[in-house]
């Protein structure tokens, strides 16, 4: 949702219904000497936006909201499933080297581990596969499970979680990306993946109002 500037008649719509809500639209339309047709684009705009509620047979009513609480009440309506990306998974045994290969040639900072069965068993970031790099190891000899990163000491999230609960967790843990997971009865299943990106993605679409 966009931060909308007002413009003056709605300023003035805003202020009628502050002093004199609940009222009708007929009613805000001969405070300010218009039709109810003039007014209805309005109307709608400030309902949408969210400044004001309308109910039947009662009228127009100020919700006392501000620009930053509607604002957090939008980010309290995106889930992280509106925003994630397609994981990138590699088997555990997999080489060092070719997880480099893969982490170039798919353009992303993260890849996830999973185990024979394809579930989740540690994350590899770029800075792991740097760390593994610098000295005279034979990157095709040493497999990633050595070096990649396992639970509990995986932060992860789920579809059904807001994305400002996820975007905390890659503030406060200081990481790139998330797996999105589903727990089974075997392990965790890796159904998508949350990166910055995804969440820079979600505040230019906020911007935007798209």
């Amino acid at each position: 949702m966009k931060m909308i500037e007002l413009n003056k008649r709605q300023e003035q719509i805003l202020s009628i219904v502050k002093e004199n809500g609940p009222i009708t639209g007929e009613q805000i339309a001969e405070r300010l000497n218009l039709t109810r047709a003039t007014l209805r684009p309005d109307l709608a705009i400030l309902t949408m936006s969210g400044f004001l509620d309308a109910r039947p047979r009662v009228g127009y009513f100020y919700t006392g909201k501000t620009g930053t609480q509607l604002l957090t009440d939008h980010l309290k309506n995106i889930f992280v499933k509106d925003y994630q990306s397609i994981p990138i998974v590699i088997v555990e045994n997999v080489s060092v080297y070719d997880a480099i290969v893969t982490m170039f040639l798919e353009d992303v900072g993260t890849l996830f581990v999973a185990d024979k069965t394809g579930f989740l068993v540690g994350v590899l970031s770029r800075k792991d596969l740097l760390r593994a790099s610098i000295g005279k190891q034979e990157l095709t000899q040493i497999p990633v499970n050595i070096i990649m990163t396992r639970m509990p000491n995986i932060t992860v999230c789920k579809k059904e979680d807001l994305l400002i609960d996820a975007a905390k967790k890659l503030i406060d843990k200081q990481i790139d990306a998330l797996p999105i997971i589903k727990e089974t009865e075997n392990g965790l299943e890796i159904v998508g993946r949350l990166t910055k990106t995804n969440i820079t993605k979600a505040f230019v679409a906020l911007a935007e109002d798209e």
